[in-house]
């Protein structure tokens, strides 16, 4: 005679929250252990959730679309004599009512916050005015350093009048031409300037859908949370780029030599994906203090090196696999492991823990026939490398005869990093390190 919870999984580092796409059970319904009860959603990864036990499924807290915390119950199962006739607890559906659990008002998107417990949820304290502000909004304006009263004028778009995420992004979005006047609080007969958020900024979008000859697309879900996504760690980290330039000539001359070989031998395509993390792995070695994340004041140094490598879709999205403990691997594993996980992301088949807990991230703009690039940071990492494309060029080469033109296999290597921690010192000197081990690719070696 008991009753589990199925809680909201945390899905990532820095992710809080999450979509729910589809329940597969409903209330009523059998489910066995580890069958798939629904599907949820966010920026990074479309993920199915079993079940933890077996059982009927006695309550579900959430419908689909709504958007819901990590670590919040989510839907109740009945065990034992209870499972085959599931009365809903009522504490947890008072828990349910009080918290609004048809929560619209909070769209998907990383931020580096604590998840919140769901207890937490429950007692979330309100605003002097009795208006409710979730967890997301109050950290944004904590960050933002807006104030209780600025927040109070700010006019919600979500459920019963919630400030959304997007409601007090575009606060601060518009914050410096606001007029600050005193105002009453939020039942005030006179708005604010912000009270038509949904207005665009600029006139831009107006006129584009008075031509005839635009046409207006609706971002989807995937794009609208990157797009969250990019905009929160512009307003996070002040990003600073390096570039350098590096000569690549024996990477590509042995590639192409034991290509072939390779592929007999271990069932694998090389690619210079593998070669370049090899790179960046150990780079990461000799400079821990790029392979670390930032809470507060603090600084956290990960001990484990877990590359991402951001991986185009079919859709045009990217997905950030992650290749954990890279610096344990030799070629040949990380070879295997960047071809398992390109694959498997470009099919949608991903395991939530593959795109969890990267420290560093490598994203190839080479790939669209770009030079170089100047990434964002994925948060709450604090450096991205991109590698252009490898091209030939004119170069001097140092001989035992002398200095001498050469065409060689060239490449420039950029990399965007949070300069609240990491400064040019120690950005510039990785990067190179980075370009060094390229540069110095034992060409003779034997696959």
């Amino acid at each position: 005679m008991a009753q589990v919870e199925l809680i909201m999984p945390k899905m990532g580092e820095s992710i809080i929250e999450a979509t729910i796409l589809r329940w597969a059970k409903k209330v009523g319904d059998r489910v066995e252990q580890d069958e798939t009860i629904l599907e949820i959603a966010t920026d990074k990864v479309d993920s199915e959730v079993p079940s933890p036990t077996a059982g009927v499924i006695a309550e579900l807290f959430f419908k689909e679309n709504d958007v819901v915390p990590v670590g919040k119950a989510i839907a109740i199962i009945a065990v034992g004599d209870e499972a085959s006739a599931p009365k809903p607890s009522p504490a947890v559906k008072e828990a349910a009512s009080a918290n609004g659990h048809s929560n619209g008002s909070v769209q998907a998107a990383p931020v580096q916050v604590a998840a919140p417990t769901a207890a937490a949820a429950v007692h979330e304290p309100q605003a002097a005015s009795g208006r409710f502000y979730s967890p997301l909004v109050k950290n944004i304006a904590k960050a933002e350093n807006i104030s209780t009263a600025e927040l109070e004028r700010i006019p919600g778009t979500g459920q019963a009048g919630r400030v959304t995420k997007q409601d007090i992004l575009a606060f601060v979005e518009n914050r410096q031409s606001e007029v600050h006047s005193p105002q009453p609080a939020v039942h005030s007969p006179a708005p604010a300037p912000m009270a038509t958020p949904a207005q665009p900024v600029s006139s831009a979008p107006q006129s584009a859908i008075r031509n005839p000859n635009s046409e207006i697309i609706e971002m989807d879900r995937m794009r609208k949370l990157i797009a969250d996504h990019m905009v929160m760690s512009k307003h996070t980290s002040p990003h600073v780029t390096s570039f350098v330039e590096v000569d690549v000539t024996d990477i590509v001359n042995w590639r192409e030599r034991v290509k072939g070989a390779f592929e007999k031998k271990y069932g694998e395509k090389i690619t210079f994906t593998p070669i370049f993390m090899e790179a960046v792995a150990r780079a990461i070695s000799d400079f821990p203090m790029i392979n670390v994340s930032v809470d507060g004041n603090r600084i956290i140094v990960k001990k484990d090196i877990n590359i991402g490598m951001a991986t185009a879709l079919p859709t045009g999205n990217l997905i950030v696999p992650v290749i954990k403990n890279a610096n344990t691997m030799n070629l040949v594993g990380l070879t295997k492991s960047v071809n398992d996980l390109a694959a498997r992301a470009r099919i949608g088949k991903l395991k939530p823990e593959e795109i969890q807990d990267g420290t560093f991230t490598l994203t190839n703009v080479g790939t669209f026939g770009n030079v170089m690039g100047t990434p964002i940071i994925n948060q709450p990492q604090v450096a991205i490398m991109a590698v252009g494309a490898i091209r030939k060029k004119p170069a001097v080469v140092e001989t035992e005869y002398g200095d001498l033109i050469a065409v060689r296999q060239m490449m420039f290597l950029s990399m965007s990093y949070d300069h609240r921690v990491v400064d040019g010192s120690l950005g510039g000197s990785f990067i190179r390190r980075v370009g060094d081990y390229l540069e110095k690719f034992d060409g003779k070696r034997e696959v």
